[in-house]
């Protein structure tokens, strides 16, 4: 088994290198992302839940990813939290199943910034894109898939998304084994990552 982890910015293209990544490899591939992993918020009145900084380190509840991820890497199957970001809550009822797999891919902004969950990582990876190139990912996924407004969204940026992206993302950049720069899009790094990822589970199961 081999756990991989893939941090980078909100709108970086980290879901695009996962994607890229596991359509090249011929082995089993569960993938953890750490959003399905905030903490709940549904003891707070709604308004106090929009205020919610999903940007910082501490709106992630990381004893429960680094119990789940030593579990898998135990050989036991997990139930992965669901939340919504529409309520800023944890769903009560609903659980997604897990089970261990060849590799294990853990994708999130914030997850180098625990010490825990990377040293329980074979392979550290961080996806950087221009602020540019992100603030329109995030534009359009905010608008289309949260239903948030223009100015809701470059009021989130200028307040929370950038400050706590230089605060803590993007030092723990140095935590990395790989950067990839231009995100999703730079082919040559991801058929690099693809060929140490074969090579490092050839070697593991020797």
């Amino acid at each position: 088994m081999l756990v991989i982890g893939i941090a980078g910015g909100s709108g970086s293209g980290k879901t695009t290198v996962v994607k890229a990544i596991t359509s090249q490899l011929n082995e089993n591939v569960v993938i953890i992302p750490q959003d399905s992993y905030y903490k709940d918020s549904s003891h707070l009145p709604i308004e106090e839940r929009q205020k919610v900084n999903f940007d910082h380190p501490d709106s992630i509840d990381f004893d429960l990813l680094n119990e789940h991820l030593h579990l898998l890497k135990c050989g036991h199957s997990i139930d992965q939290p669901v939340y919504s970001y529409l309520t800023c809550s944890r769903s009560k009822t609903e659980t997604v199943r897990v089970n261990p797999a060849d590799v294990i891919i853990i994708e999130g902004i914030l997850i180098f910034t625990c010490a825990r969950l990377r040293d329980q990582m074979d392979i550290k990876i961080f996806v950087d894109a221009d602020d540019d190139d992100r603030l329109m990912r995030v534009m359009a996924r905010d608008i289309l898939e949260r239903g948030k407004t223009v100015e809701k969204v470059i009021e989130r940026y200028t307040k929370t998304v950038k400050p706590m992206y230089l605060q803590f993302i993007e030092p723990s950049k140095r935590y990395a084994d790989i950067i990839i720069p231009q995100g999703g899009h730079n082919r040559v790094a991801i058929d690099i990552i693809s060929a140490t990822i074969e090579k490092a589970l050839q070697t593991k199961s020797k």
